[in-house]
Protein backbone atom coordinates (compact mmCIF):
# COMPACT_ATOMS: atom_id res chain seq x y z
CA UNK A 1 0.00 0.00 0.00
CA UNK A 2 2.84 2.41 0.84
CA UNK A 3 4.51 1.71 -2.49
CA UNK A 4 1.25 2.38 -4.36
CA UNK A 5 0.79 5.71 -2.57
CA UNK A 6 4.40 6.67 -3.28
CA UNK A 7 3.99 5.85 -6.98
CA UNK A 8 0.69 7.76 -7.17
CA UNK A 9 2.32 10.81 -5.59
CA UNK A 10 5.28 10.57 -7.96
CA UNK A 11 3.11 10.22 -11.06
CA UNK A 12 0.73 13.02 -10.13
CA UNK A 13 3.60 15.38 -9.25
CA UNK A 14 5.21 14.55 -12.61
CA UNK A 15 1.93 15.25 -14.41
CA UNK A 16 1.63 18.56 -12.60
CA UNK A 17 5.14 19.58 -13.62
CA UNK A 18 4.43 18.57 -17.22
CA UNK A 19 1.20 20.54 -17.41
CA UNK A 20 2.77 23.68 -15.91
CA UNK A 21 5.74 23.34 -18.26
CA UNK A 22 3.35 23.15 -21.24
CA UNK A 23 1.38 26.14 -19.96
CA UNK A 24 4.54 28.19 -19.56
CA UNK A 25 5.70 27.46 -23.11
CA UNK A 26 2.84 29.27 -24.78
CA UNK A 27 3.19 33.03 -24.89
CA UNK A 28 0.72 35.62 -26.08
CA UNK A 29 1.80 37.95 -28.83
CA UNK A 30 1.93 41.50 -27.61
CA UNK A 31 -0.39 43.95 -29.32
CA UNK A 32 0.84 47.45 -30.09
CA UNK A 33 -1.46 50.33 -29.21
CA UNK A 34 -1.53 51.57 -32.81
CA UNK A 35 -2.43 48.13 -34.15
CA UNK A 36 -5.97 47.42 -35.32
CA UNK A 37 -7.38 44.18 -33.98
CA UNK A 38 -9.65 42.15 -36.19
CA UNK A 39 -11.74 39.14 -35.23
CA UNK A 40 -8.91 36.71 -36.15
CA UNK A 41 -6.52 38.39 -33.71
CA UNK A 42 -9.11 38.45 -30.96
CA UNK A 43 -9.97 34.78 -31.53
CA UNK A 44 -6.28 33.81 -31.40
CA UNK A 45 -5.81 35.68 -28.12
CA UNK A 46 -8.89 34.12 -26.54
CA UNK A 47 -7.90 30.60 -27.63
CA UNK A 48 -4.36 31.02 -26.27
CA UNK A 49 -5.70 32.36 -22.97
CA UNK A 50 -8.20 29.50 -22.65
CA UNK A 51 -5.59 26.84 -23.43
CA UNK A 52 -3.27 28.26 -20.80
CA UNK A 53 -6.08 28.32 -18.25
CA UNK A 54 -7.01 24.69 -19.01
CA UNK A 55 -3.39 23.54 -18.60
CA UNK A 56 -3.05 25.48 -15.35
CA UNK A 57 -6.27 23.92 -14.04
CA UNK A 58 -4.99 20.42 -14.89
CA UNK A 59 -1.68 21.16 -13.18
CA UNK A 60 -3.45 22.43 -10.07
CA UNK A 61 -5.61 19.31 -9.95
CA UNK A 62 -2.57 17.05 -10.36
CA UNK A 63 -0.83 18.94 -7.55
CA UNK A 64 -3.85 18.45 -5.29
CA UNK A 65 -3.88 14.71 -6.06
CA UNK A 66 -0.17 14.51 -5.31
CA UNK A 67 -0.64 16.29 -1.98
CA UNK A 68 -3.48 13.93 -1.04
CA UNK A 69 -1.35 10.89 -1.90
CA UNK A 70 1.52 12.17 0.23
CA UNK A 71 -0.88 12.90 3.10
CA UNK A 72 -2.40 9.42 2.80
CA UNK A 73 1.07 7.89 2.78
CA UNK A 74 2.05 9.76 5.95
CA UNK A 75 -1.25 8.76 7.52
CA UNK A 76 -0.71 5.13 6.61
CA UNK A 77 2.80 5.27 8.07
CA UNK A 78 1.51 6.76 11.31
CA UNK A 79 -1.16 4.06 11.57
CA UNK A 80 1.44 1.35 10.98
CA UNK A 81 0.41 0.02 7.55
Amino acid sequence: MIFALDMAALLSASASAFFWWRASRSTLRRVHKSEDLDHHDLNRLVVAYNRGQILNARAALATAVSALCVAARFGATLLGY
